[in-house]
């Protein structure tokens, strides 16, 4: 094994000490720091054959931290693309991850208080901000189901 394959694989173990990647990410933040698109693609794999990197492990860390900050599945999705997931290893992840009507349930009393909306034009504002947050319709549809319909 050369000494600069020992580097990137270093670094990315380093990367992965503070938190999860994405291999994708782990790729780019390698080639920014100068090595090889062969030396990364090497320690990539042997991180991946030794279950160091894994993205399943990634996804499900991305999700539950991006649900403690209140955000919905359609822009937890977009940013997993982002992130270079594939469509298959984000649906199972986002599969049954949560209680979504729920969230935006707690997310809108969070902003809002518990009340409910007074009037039309308040509950539209509620209803943008939480799908600013990344809920469907239907889970905001539900959010509100049985306040003041």
């Amino acid at each position: 094994m050369a000494p600069t394959t020992r580097s990137a694989r270093q670094a990315a173990l380093d990367l992965l000490a503070r938190r999860e990647h994405s291999l994708t990410e782990l790729r780019r933040k390698l080639a920014a720091r100068g090595f090889e698109a062969a030396e990364v693609e090497d320690a990539l794999e042997r991180l991946t054959r030794e279950g160091l990197a894994d993205e399943a492990r990634f996804c499900e860390a991305f999700i539950a931290a991006r649900i403690r900050k209140g955000q919905g599945p359609i822009r937890i999705r977009a940013e997993l693309g982002e992130r270079g997931l594939d469509a298959a290893t984000i649906d199972a992840a986002l599969a049954g991850a949560h209680d979504w009507p729920a969230l935006a349930r707690e997310v809108r009393s969070r902003r809002f208080g518990a009340r409910p909306p007074l009037d039309f034009r308040d509950r539209a504002r509620q209803s943008r901000f939480l799908e600013y947050r990344g809920f469907t319709s239907e889970q905001i549809r539900a959010c509100f189901a049985g306040e003041g319909d």
